[in-house]
């Protein structure tokens, strides 16, 4: 039942919500789509999409922060990513080049990020990026959402 859509037309008014689970309570939670809009105004495809119980639609739409605050809902991005090197990790190589890209906009603290796929401590990795050891172009601490890219030089 969760992740589905409920769409329901009054006359020329549209109303749809997304059926979604609470992980504070458990309970499934209707967050409001489309309140009272006219139906010219919805794009045919959205509709598709939601009469079809699009998983795809629904995972954009609780990424969009305007939805979120409109529901007053807030996201538990827990155990939703990993650092994924494609084979197994070698901390001794002299320097390793490493490209995180994103599969869903998930809000992640690279320092986490990088600790955890590099079998590395978070003091370990604060400190390799103190001495140097460890840079990006974009700044390690703090949360990102967006692609990016480190050098780890042994």
């Amino acid at each position: 039942m969760n992740g589905k859509f409920r769409v329901n037309a009054n006359h020329k008014l549209i109303d749809a919500w997304l059926l979604a689970l609470c992980t504070a309570c458990g309970e499934t939670t209707k967050l409001t789509v489309l309140e009272r809009t006219n139906v010219r105004s919805v794009r045919p495809e959205l509709l598709d999409r939601m009469h079809d119980n699009d998983p795809g639609l629904a995972a954009e739409l609780l990424q969009d922060p305007v939805l979120r605050r409109r529901n007053r809902i807030a996201l538990d991005w827990d155990a939703a990513w990993r650092l994924d090197t494609g084979r197994s990790w070698q901390p001794d190589r002299e320097k390793a080049d490493v490209s995180v890209r994103f599969a869903a906009r998930i809000p992640v603290r690279p320092v986490r990020l990088i600790a955890e796929g590099c079998g590395l401590s978070r003091a370990e990795v604060e400190r390799l990026i103190v001495e140097g050891k460890l840079v990006s172009g974009v700044r390690l601490s703090g949360k990102l959402s967006g692609d990016f890219g480190f050098t780890l030089k042994r």
